[in-house]
C-alpha cells in the first residue's frame, strides 16, 4: 500500500512507501468546501505548522502532470486559510 501524498510546490514529500511529485497544469475546477474548522481531522496540526486562520478542506478537479510527465485529470483535496493560502494538495483518485 503505497502513500499517496502530493504536494504542489513540487518539493519532495517522504513517505514510508514512496516519494512524488505532481504539478497542477490549468485552473482548479468544480472546487468545493467539504469540511470547515473543528470539522477538519488535521486542524490541530494545520494550526501549529502554519498559524491560525479559517481553515476549509477543499476539493476540485483540475489536470496534473505527473512525475513522468504524464497528463492526468484528477481529484484534488487541500487545505485553505484566509490569509495562509491553499496547502498540502492531495490526489485522491484519477478521472480519465
Amino acid at each position: 500500500m503505497g502513500c499517496r501524498l502530493w504536494r504542489i510546490d513540487l518539493r519532495p514529500v517522504v513517505c514510508k512507501h514512496d516519494l512524488m511529485y505532481f504539478e497542477i497544469i490549468g485552473d482548479i475546477e468544480d472546487a468545493e468546501t467539504i469540511a470547515v474548522g473543528s470539522s477538519i481531522r488535521e486542524i490541530a496540526r494545520l494550526r501549529k505548522h502554519y498559524g491560525r486562520g479559517r481553515w476549509r478542506k477543499r476539493k476540485g478537479v483540475a489536470t496534473v502532470r505527473l512525475a513522468d510527465g504524464s497528463l492526468r485529470y484528477a481529484e484534488l483535496h487541500w487545505y485553505e486559510a484566509t490569509g495562509i493560502g491553499k496547502k498540502e494538495f492531495k490526489i485522491k483518485r484519477y478521472l480519465d
